[in-house]
């Protein structure tokens, strides 16, 4: 039995899930998905490509629509963000990854995607292009990007400044601004702070949001809701900010500030600006 793995274009969860197909034993072989056709078109190339071989994908969003529309075609189940895989047995995360879940898969084939940043990205191999059927397939004829103003977006930032309820109000995060514009990073927030209004769900960071793995993530006034945590987790360095000493999200951070954000963020911005001489 050998194992198909799908890769999205440039995408650093895509080489994580190689990795997963690695850990199967047996053949890995590799395709690319990129194009105008929707999940179902793609799952059924999957599925003609792969024949009878076990199907992994990245634990992303369209990784896991597509692996979605495989398992409905062909009947069978899905394990969605595996962490390992013994046989027919699967560990999985659920709930952002708070709950690990030990799972068998009663059938002769699997379909799993890889959590993200459960494994390490393995060396891009050399892979296959794929192309749906066109007779009768769904064609995406249009992507509109949202309109960034020119700014860095949070999925690509390397350095994110994010606020939580602890910033107060939307006016509040014009230090944030300052600070991150600094850094040439992008903000992000906390899903209380969307549902308050003082910023646009395009910045929410969070497991019903955008999933961000910078260099460096700052969290200012973020208690650390599992929501959120599971959306920022990738991230290589946590530096959080909070003036609640018993605040969950300290539980996750590799720095801890313990203090006012309204003080401390704007003496990082006066250090910054003083080291660099500007």
């Amino acid at each position: 039995m050998s194992a198909l793995v799908f890769l999205e274009p440039n995408d650093e969860l895509s080489l994580q899930a190689v990795t997963l197909a690695q850990s199967l034993g047996g053949e890995v072989r590799a395709v690319t998905i990129d194009g105008p056709f929707a999940p179902s078109a793609w799952a059924g190339a999957l599925i003609e490509a792969a024949g009878a071989d076990d199907i992994v994908g990245p634990g992303t969003e369209r990784g896991n629509e597509i692996l979605a529309h495989v398992a409905a075609q062909l009947d069978l189940p899905m394990a969605a963000n595996v962490t390992e895989v013994r046989g027919d047995e699967v560990t999985r995360q659920r709930w952002g990854g708070s709950l690990l879940e030990e799972a068998r898969i009663h059938a002769e084939r699997r379909l799993l995607t890889a959590a993200p940043f459960a494994f390490a990205p393995a060396e891009a191999p050399a892979a296959e292009t794929l192309r749906p059927d066109v007779n009768g397939a769904v064609q995406v004829l249009e992507h509109v990007a949202p309109d960034t103003g020119g700014k860095i977006s949070l999925a690509d930032a390397k350095v994110v400044v994010s606020g939580g309820r602890g910033v107060g109000s939307s006016e509040g995060f014009a230090i944030l601004e300052e600070l991150a514009a600094l850094l040439e990073g992008a903000v992000g927030c906390s899903r209380v702070v969307t549902s308050a209004g003082w910023r646009p769900h395009t910045d929410q960071v969070g497991q019903t949001g955008t999933k961000v793995s910078p260099d460096l993530y700052i969290a200012c006034g973020i208690s650390g809701a599992t929501q959120h945590i599971a959306g920022c987790k990738g991230a290589k360095t946590l530096l959080a900010i909070n003036d609640d000493p018993e605040a969950t999200i300290f539980n996750h951070a590799d720095y801890a500030v313990i203090g006012n954000l309204h003080e401390i963020v704007p003496a990082i911005t006066a250090e910054l600006r003083k080291v660099r001489g500007t």
